[in-house]
């Protein structure tokens, strides 16, 4: 048969679709593996202090036994799976409790109550062990604006409380300041505050920053707001003997303008770019963003649908990117109205109906934000805790029988066939199944003995990379 192409025709046509088929690669490798943290929690930078994510646990800790003293309880508020077949009285939960908690994980999960008690029992183990996942010692609205010389000091005394954490290990896996935003009027005192707190950080650690230390910079509008903060991490660094690229930063989407300018095109991927590799994350600002869509603030919430939109945008400008993005926070804390000693039985019960009303709003808002493919939020009070990692592990836990299935036919599936030249479509697409099983191990939802049912090994899972397990597959 005589083909109409010669070898050099297609050579020169299919080489210059590589050139433009890698740098699309280039601009979304797709999710990374890398663990992101379920959650960041925002904290006044005038009250945190080195042992605030260990008291907050405990706090987290307190508040969940105190409304929810065992796991059917928590169960029939939040209406988890076969809520309504779990027994009412005291005693027949006493006795499903001993009973469950002498099973094994394999008989256990036979059970109609496995997956109530396993939230449950979840919950009390993380917040015992790593209750903050992630903190943002707070200078914006969580401090407000205040005298220069106040935040001045707040600046060097925060630096100094995580500088003594550091030490003792009491802070959160990841951690960061958010400075003030870079408006005309507020850009010298957020600069400010980022150099007044790292260079005393830098002096109490010798030179050593946290592990995962992020700088938030709020209310951007336009790249040129990043690229400022840029060029003071290059300043910074290089005058404090830091490697460069060191400082990192994340970006919030507050403003109608971040998600359309004023050429009717959306800037988000303009704003990640300015960052030159150093912005991380993109978060939602829940209630900034409401109210620049005129919303009244009885209205603001996380379920207002203007928050879709933007959610939507914002993964259809940056999906695939690497970047990890983070929905908003419920503004309804479940704090107990009447406090004290003697509270009459009313009290008791309003109190009672406060909390799970505030546990019932939070877990949906975060229930919703999951299934939309945000996977971390914002939480404000640590009696937000529970709802955080009820609604997490709810989720993960109720989809790992589908996920393991999807996961080990699709590695079946790719290992046997036959390799022709470029496996990025295959690595990418098996890097989003994996990276399921790498948020719901890095949060506590499962193990890794759990996500063996992939029938990935053990030394796959660790390698973190879909493209790695094809290529030893393959090889074999």
């Amino acid at each position: 048969m005589n083909l109409s192409l010669s070898d050099i025709e297609k050579d020169n046509l299919l080489n210059s679709l590589k050139t433009a088929n890698l740098k699309f690669q280039q601009t979304y490798p797709g999710d990374k593996p890398d663990r992101q943290p379920v959650h960041t929690v925002y904290g006044g930078a005038n009250l945190f202090k080195s042992d605030t994510c260990v008291k907050m646990g405990e706090i987290a800790l307190k508040n969940l036994k105190t409304y929810s003293p065992d796991f059917v309880t928590l169960a029939k508020i939040l209406q988890l799976k076969s809520h309504e077949e779990l027994p009412d009285s005291g005693k027949k939960i006493e006795k499903l409790t001993k009973k469950l908690g002498k099973m094994n994980e394999q008989k256990r999960k036979k059970e109609k109550a496995w997956l109530s008690y396993s939230v449950y029992n979840k919950i009390i183990q993380k917040l015992q062990t790593e209750a903050v996942e992630d903190f943002r010692i707070d200078f914006e609205d969580g401090f407000g604006n205040r005298p220069d010389e106040e935040e001045d000091a707040t600046a060097e005394s925060a630096a100094n409380e995580l500088a003594i954490g550091m030490k003792n290990k009491t802070i959160s896996p990841f951690i960061g300041i958010r400075i003030k935003p870079f408006t005309e009027d507020l850009k010298f005192r957020g600069t400010r505050t980022l150099d007044i707190f790292l260079t005393t950080l830098l002096e109490k650690t010798n030179g050593r920053l946290p592990d995962n230390f992020v700088v938030m910079l709020p209310k951007v509008t336009i790249p040129e707001q990043v690229v400022t903060l840029v060029m003071l991490f290059e300043i910074f660094e290089k005058k404090n003997n830091l490697v460069p690229g060191t400082l990192k930063m994340e970006t919030m989407v507050e403003a109608t303008q971040v998600i359309m300018d004023d050429e009717g095109r959306n800037p988000l991927m303009k704003i990640i770019r300015a960052g030159e590799g150093r912005c991380v994350a993109a978060h939602f600002g829940t209630y900034d963003y409401t109210a620049s869509c005129g919303i009244t603030a009885r209205y603001q919430t996380m379920a207002h649908p203007v928050c879709d939109f933007a959610h939507h945008m914002t993964k259809v400008a940056l999906g695939g990117t690497g970047i990890f993005l983070s929905d908003g926070a419920t503004n309804v804390i479940p704090v107990a109205p009447h406090r004290g000693k003697d509270l009459t039985a009313k009290q008791i019960k309003e109190n009672k109906q406060s909390v799970h009303n505030a546990w019932q709003i939070g877990y949906r808002h975060i229930m919703h934000s999951l299934i939309n493919g945000f996977y971390q939020g914002w939480d404000l009070n640590p009696a937000q805790l529970p709802m955080r990692y009820a609604a997490t592990y709810n989720f993960f836990l109720s989809s790992i029988d589908d996920a393991t299935l999807r996961l080990k036919a699709f590695v079946d599936r790719a290992a046997i066939s036959t390799l022709t030249g470029d496996i990025f479509d295959d690595a990418a697409t098996g890097q989003g199944l994996l990276n399921f099983f790498l948020k719901a191990m890095n949060c506590g939802a499962i193990s890794e003995e759990e996500a063996l049912g992939t029938g990935l090994s053990i030394g796959e899972i660790r390698s973190r990379s879909f493209y790695k397990i094809l290529q030893g597959r393959r090889a074999k």
